[in-house]
């Protein structure tokens, strides 16, 4: 090959996998070009306008050990605009008892790290914090890539180690709903494995929270679309991909229709990733691509909904908590973020949410405002200025037992074409963190099938 020639790539998808394997692309030489459908970056965490605020559709968070993510940050200049806490440090408030405990590390070794917080957890009993330390110890035995682990529930390893319903719900669901989008029961306990063995029992710092201090738009769509014009990748936004096919000359072209915002043409290209949801992947696959393309269809889909808050004073102290014993799940204060000048304004995330997704606003606000009351004294009788819900139906893919044998890797058969998106086999959920390394995962191996073979990014997480 010359060092002259220049090879091209088209991505397609613009949410964190698509925007990562463009970047990664383009600093390995490459000519990009990135398709997305939608008039924005992003994907599934982005920003948007409501009257004066700026609203993230949902509350996105990362750890410490996603050292993947991090890189991200770091690539598109964004690092100092979503920090990372010093030291892990959940509220955590039972709504029946009125009673607030946290959960921090402290600066010891694992896993005396996390040893005095659990001593001292108010929501479980002596008895049941013993068992939760012996359990702990059990998991960070296994090895979550053994198949094996991927065809059981993590519901039932809980409870053949022991852990009360009360242990699960105050401990286990607390950090695994959040993490997975499912509950405990309805957790491949391998993903479960990995991710409590990465976030609390790899390293002191692992699970430190991270939340972006501005709206998720101004990190994944501005500053990466400055960071994708920098690398030279060429944008085409509103356009959507109607087929990928190999040429006669074993390329591929890239096929988008005439439409509002595209003109109508075959794009031509060396390499192609596909960093689109499963269905649309399976939907663009060309024959013979995969051995069991179906398979894609059979990973599942977790829904997560948000409800949005704004006080008319301010209610909550604490730039997050999470609660029990309430429907009520996961927190945070989001005023400064989204503008607003006077009063609060809470964001409430709720995962694994099937049974509220399609719930009507008016029935959300009679449910959760008289939660939040009872949670936060400060906010009885405060006046609310707006009360609005965003619903991501497909959020996530479905952690279910047995979506391990279901996840393809980055490479297909057909040489040049890739598979991208945190529902890829990157050992993570579907986190931010899962989707930033199914798109490193692709371009990496892209540019090795070029000889063009580059360093890793980032740190593995232990």
């Amino acid at each position: 090959m010359s060092e002259t020639h220049r090879r091209s790539a088209v991505v397609v998808g613009g949410g964190l996998a698509g925007v990562t394997a463009a970047l990664a692309l383009a600093d390995g030489g490459m000519d990009v070009t990135l398709l997305e459908g939608r008039p924005r970056l992003g994907g599934l965490a982005f920003s948007f306008k409501r009257g004066d605020l700026t609203i993230d559709n949902g509350q996105h968070v990362y750890l410490r050990c996603c050292t993947a993510y991090r890189w991200f940050l770091d690539r598109i200049d964004a690092t100092a605009l979503a920090p990372l806490q010093d030291r892990l440090d959940v509220p955590v408030l039972d709504a029946d008892r009125g009673r607030l405990g946290r959960l921090r590390r402290s600066g010891l070794p694992v896993p005396l790290h996390l040893a005095k917080s659990l001593a001292t957890y108010p929501h479980l009993s002596l008895a049941e914090r013993a068992k939760v330390g012996r359990a702990a110890l059990a998991l960070k035995a296994l090895d979550p890539l053994d198949p094996a682990l991927d065809t059981q529930d993590f519901g039932s390893w809980l409870a053949a180690h022991g852990q009360s319903p009360r242990a699960v719900e105050a401990l286990w669901d607390l950090v695994g709903v959040a993490t997975l989008n499912a509950v405990a029961g309805q957790s491949s306990l391998g993903l479960a494995a990995m991710v409590f063995k990465t976030g609390l029992l790899s390293e002191n710092g692992a699970a430190d929270i991270g939340w972006a201090r501005v709206p998720l738009g101004e990190l994944h769509d501005t500053l990466a679309r400055k960071a994708l014009d920098a690398a030279g990748v060429r944008i085409a936004l509103r356009t959507r991909v109607s087929s990928v096919s190999r040429t006669q000359d074993g390329r591929w072209a890239v096929e988008v229709p005439e439409g509002p915002d595209a003109s109508g043409e075959v794009l031509d290209a060396d390499t192609v990733v596909l960093a689109v949801p499963q269905r649309e992947a399976h939907d663009l696959l060309p024959d013979g691509a995969l051995d069991a393309p179906e398979r894609l269809l059979g990973i599942g889909t977790a829904p997560i909904l948000n409800l949005h808050v704004v006080y008319g004073r301010k209610v909550l102290k604490q730039p997050f908590f999470t609660a029990l014993g309430s429907p009520v799940q996961w927190v945070f204060d989001r005023t400064e973020a989204s503008g607003l000048t006077e009063g609060q304004y809470l964001a409430i995330s709720q995962s694994a949410a099937q049974d509220e997704i399609d719930e009507p606003v008016a029935v959300l606000r009679e449910r959760y405002l008289p939660e939040l009351e009872r949670l936060l004294p400060a906010a009885r009788g405060a006046k609310i200025h707006d009360f609005f819900v965003t619903r991501e139906r497909t959020a996530t893919f479905a952690p279910a037992p047995g979506v391990g044998a279901l996840r393809p890797s980055a490479r297909t058969k057909a040489p040049g074409l890739y598979l991208a998106g945190a529902w890829t086999a990157t050992g993570w959920p579907a986190t931010m963190e899962g989707a930033v390394r199914s798109g490193v995962s692709a371009a990496d191996a892209a540019l090795a099938a070029l000889d063009r073979p580059r360093g890793h990014l980032f740190r593995e997480a232990a």
